[in-house]
């Protein structure tokens, strides 16, 4: 079974940057698409980033385009999210997923994806 595990995520100060990562000990994730989401306190989780399992896609949700960067290296086994400018709404806790089949749904619907993280906190606060 796969497992996902984050790191990176930490407490923060506005306009400050974090980067974010996603690896799978003892599985290779270039099969897999894989994407970012968060959960703000008190609202739904919501899609943030998506890469395609070939690297050669990637979608963003409006509020972290030009500020979020999702990468992955092969090498590392590992999906990357470089967020910068980081804002106070952008505190939750990040989860990353992955999805190895074709599915109808957006890359950035929680229903694509197949396996999931514990997840990293993100604390954005002067």
């Amino acid at each position: 079974q796969l497992q996902l595990v984050e790191s990176g995520g930490g407490l923060v100060q506005p306009g400050g940057s974090l980067r974010l990562s996603c690896a799978a000990p003892g599985f290779t994730l270039d099969y897999y698409d894989i994407g970012w989401f968060r959960q703000a306190p008190g609202k739904e989780r919501e899609g943030v980033s998506y890469v395609s399992a070939s690297g050669d896609n990637t979608k963003y949700t409006d509020f972290v385009k030009e500020r979020f960067t999702i990468s992955r290296d092969s090498a590392k086994n590992t999906v990357y999210l470089q967020m910068n400018s980081l804002k106070p709404e952008d505190t939750g806790i990040y989860y990353c997923a992955a999805s190895y089949f074709y599915s109808k749904y957006d890359r950035l619907d929680g229903r694509h994806y197949d396996y999931w993280g514990q997840g990293t906190q993100v604390t954005v606060s002067s």
